[in-house]
């Protein structure tokens, strides 16, 4: 169905043209005093993301995702795969305070914090526009002849883009394997470690087609999160939205004239220039309301408040409000859905404090060897024999390690010997066997419990069963 006369609707994405191919978008510049805040937040992030793995706390990195090893360092706590739960809690945490944001200020990480975004508009956006020019003249070096100025920007920039991918690739490479690898294999030189270069290539490859080609397509069309807002978004929720009321009055839009009396005519105070259109990295008309695509970036905000000041109309025709705020003039307020997100988001939080104070830096593991009965050692001693498995989650090594016998009166014989160490980051196991007297046993099946002590100190406690005969006496 054709739209009437000078009307649109929006039945597809900016992003894509009449004939379904793709759209190249141009964005104009953006300015403003949203856009220095933004611009801000993005470079204090970015020097948090490329100075965190190279950070130690008491010898741990910062943050570390070694997915490979199993080995996660968040904060300078480690976790490894015994401390799973804590990880999960983690995460559960990480996803209901990006749901509580949402639910109260829509895609505000998208435009924010968000990576993609902050590399793409902060970074390579800039570069762009400081080889190709802005919107105009972008659009025509598109449109020129592969001449020597063209072959020379496209060359330039395509350069620069694949140089700072390989930057990206080598912090991202940092978070998984760690920084202190990383030194390591860039120091021996790329010919001694040539599987970790190959995909060191690949990430490169992937971050250069991001960032040069795919990019929008990632918020619209990879992102999830995007889809996230249809679901969680209310008419309460505080987003980039435009006044309506306001800019379309009675009499709708229109362009604007000098000394005319806009408000006798009936008309709103847009005045139709599509410069909120024109800067949108997305390619959105905020006008038609909230949308998936958009990032909350503010870069509309900006556009449209500077054009009020240059038309000497009030700023705010795009600013951060609610439904409820543009149609009924009803001010922020928390409701009883972000009460209830906020609440589990608290009790979750108080959780996890109390795991990470009852997690131990030294786990201990002792486990009947599978398939032994016990042992008779004369008329009334029994053993069992078992592994251990000592799990150090610190950067320095456990010194002086014995067991010793916390529940019942007996020994502990280590094979091989009494006291060892346990290297940082690292695990010690093998085996012993405990002995107890008859007398001490009080059912075919009793319950140890078995400290673990460094230098004489009780550093970690564990239960395992002892396993006796039937009858003692």
């Amino acid at each position: 169905m054709k739209a009437p006369e000078g009307e649109s609707f929006r039945d597809s994405i900016g992003t894509i043209n009449e004939e379904g191919k793709r759209a190249w978008l141009y964005p104009k510049k953006p300015s403003g005093r949203f856009y220095k805040y933004r611009t801000w937040v993005s470079y204090g992030l970015l020097a948090f993301l490329f100075a965190a793995p190279f950070i130690k706390v008491n010898g741990n990195q910062f943050l570390m995702f070694n997915v490979l090893e199993r080995r996660f360092n968040i904060f300078g706590f480690p976790f490894w795969p015994q401390d799973f739960h804590l990880f999960v809690v983690s995460m559960i945490i990480g996803v209901i305070f990006i749901t509580l944001f949402t639910v109260a200020f829509g895609r505000i990480f998208c435009g924010w914090i968000c990576p993609q975004t902050i590399f793409m508009e902060m970074v390579f956006r800039k570069i762009e526009y400081w080889i190709d020019g802005d919107r105009g003249a972008q659009k025509r070096l598109d449109r020129q002849a592969w001449n020597g100025e063209k072959i020379r920007k496209r060359s330039l920039k395509c350069t620069i883009f694949f140089i700072i991918s390989f930057i990206i690739a080598n912090v991202f490479l940092a978070y998984i394997i760690g920084s202190d690898r990383l030194i390591q294999y860039i120091t021996q030189g790329p010919l001694a470690n040539v599987s970790t270069l190959i995909s060191l290539l690949i990430f490169t490859t992937v971050f250069y087609f991001v960032f040069a080609w795919f990019r929008e397509q990632v918020c619209i069309i990879a992102c999830p999160y995007g889809r996230l807002q249809g679901v969680l978004l209310d008419n309460k929720s505080v987003v980039v939205a435009y006044d309506y009321k306001r800019g379309e009055g009675e009499g709708g839009r229109k362009k604007f004239r000098k000394n005319e009396d806009r408000a006798a005519l009936g008309h709103g105070d847009c005045i139709d220039c599509l410069q909120c259109v024109h800067v949108c990295p997305t390619g959105i008309d905020i006008r038609n309301g909230t949308q998936l695509e958009c990032v909350n970036c503010t870069a509309c905000i900006d556009e449209c408040d500077t054009i009020m000041d240059k038309v000497g109309l009030p700023k705010g025709l795009i600013r951060y409000a609610s439904i409820e705020n543009i149609e009924k003039k009803v001010s922020f307020k928390f409701s009883a859905r972000l009460k209830g997100y906020t609440g589990v988001l608290a009790i979750l939080i108080g959780i996890l404090i109390g795991m990470l104070f009852l997690r131990n830096d030294l786990e201990a593991t002792i486990l009947r060897l599978p398939g032994q009965l016990y042992e008779r050692k004369g008329e009334s001693i029994i053993s069992n024999v078992y592994t251990y498995k000592l799990i150090n989650k610190t950067t320095t090594s456990v010194e002086d390690v014995d067991f010793k016998l916390l529940s019942h009166n007996g020994k502990i014989k280590v094979v091989s010997n009494d006291h060892f160490k346990v290297p940082g980051q690292g695990l010690a196991e093998g085996t012993l066997f405990v002995e107890i007297h008859t007398a001490e046993l009080k059912d075919e099946k009793d319950k140890l419990k078995i400290g673990v002590y460094s230098k004489g100190k009780l550093i970690e406690t564990t239960s395992t069963a002892f396993l006796g005969p039937r009858s003692y006496k």
